[in-house]
C-alpha cells in the first residue's frame, strides 16, 4: 500500500481471501482475517478505495471459467499445492478486469506467484505495469505473513531458522560454493535441528524458469516451504554469481 501510494494518483486495494487457491485440506477457514485492522491501515496510508467482495460475488452459482498456466506452476509450491496457482491466476485476472489498474504492486516474498502473474499479464495482453517490492521482514528477520499470527510462541522462535538457514547458505555461496546440493544441505540440516519443523521443500531454481539447477552459473532463487503443524511458511533469497 505504501509503495502504491508513492507511485499512483488513485490507489485501490483489494481485500479478499480467495477460496479457489486453497486445497481441500488447507487452511482457508482458519486463515487469519482482521478486516478492521486492514481497513485502519488502509485509511492511515491514504488508500482511496478498498474493494472487498464476498466469495459469492466473485464466484457466483454456475461459475466455471478458470485461468491456468503451463510451466511455472509445475515447480516449488505448485508441486505440493495442486490447483493453487489456478486459483491465484483466476482471481487476479478477475481483479484486473474489475478494477482496471494501470499499475499493480505485489510483494516478492511469494516469488513464484509474482513470476506467474507477470507471465499471465504478458500472455493475456493485460496493459498493466506489474511492480514488485522486496520481502518485508520482522525486526528479527522472519518474513511477514498473515500466518505468522497463528504461530505458538515456541513455533515463532523456531520459524527464525528459515531465514537464518537461507542466510547461512548465502554466506557459503559468497565464499565461492556453486554446488546447489551443498547449499540445500546447509539449509535442511539447520532446519532439521527443530523436530517441530516439517520441510516441504528446499530448492535452488533458475530465476526465470523456476527449474532446478545443480550448478549455480546464473541468477537463482533459493527457496523453501516449511510447516509448523498446519501452518505453512515460505521464504527465499536470490543468489547471483555475477554480482
Amino acid at each position: 500500500m505504501r509503495k502504491g501510494r508513492e507511485i499512483s494518483d488513485d490507489l485501490v486495494v483489494s481485500l479478499f481471501v480467495n477460496p479457489t487457491q486453497f486445497g481441500p485440506n488447507e487452511d482457508y477457514e482458519t486463515y487469519p482475517r482482521d478486516t478492521d485492522r486492514d481497513l485502519a491501515l488502509a485509511e492511515e496510508i491514504g488508500v482511496d478505495a478498498v474493494f472487498m467482495p464476498t466469495a459469492v460475488e466473485m464466484y457466483p452459482e454456475g461459475f466455471q471459467t478458470y485461468v491456468d498456466q503451463a510451466d511455472l506452476p509445475k515447480h516449488l509450491c505448485g508441486l505440493s499445492r495442486p490447483g493453487h496457482f489456478r486459483g491465484v491466476l483466476t482471481v487476479v485476472a478477475k481483479l484486473f478486469n474489475i478494477l482496471r489498474p494501470h499499475i499493480a504492486v505485489f510483494g516478492e516474498k511469494d516469488y513464484q506467484q509474482l513470476a506467474i502473474i507477470r507471465q499471465m499479464a504478458r500472455d493475456l495482453n493485460f496493459n498493466i505495469d506489474i511492480r514488485s517490492i522486496p520481502t518485508i521482514r520482522e525486526a528479527d528477520g522472519l518474513a511477514m505473513s498473515s500466518r505468522n499470527t497463528r504461530l505458538a510462541p515456541e513455533q515463532r522462535k523456531t520459524a527464525l531458522s528459515l531465514y537464518q538457514s537461507l542466510q547461512a547458505a548465502g554466506k557459503i555461496f559468497q565464499k565461492g560454493e556453486r554446488r546447489a546440493d551443498r547449499l540445500i544441505s546447509e539449509v535442511t540440516d539447520m532446519i532439521k535441528k527443530f523436530p517441530e519443523a516439517s520441510i516441504d521443500y528446499v530448492k535452488i531454481s533458475d530465476a526465470q524458469t523456476l527449474e532446478d539447477v545443480s550448478i549455480i552459473d546464473r541468477p537463482v532463487l533459493i527457496s523453501l516451504a516449511v510447516k509448523f503443524g498446519d501452518i505453512r511458511l515460505i521464504d527465499h533469497i536470490m543468489l547471483d554469481p555475477g554480482s
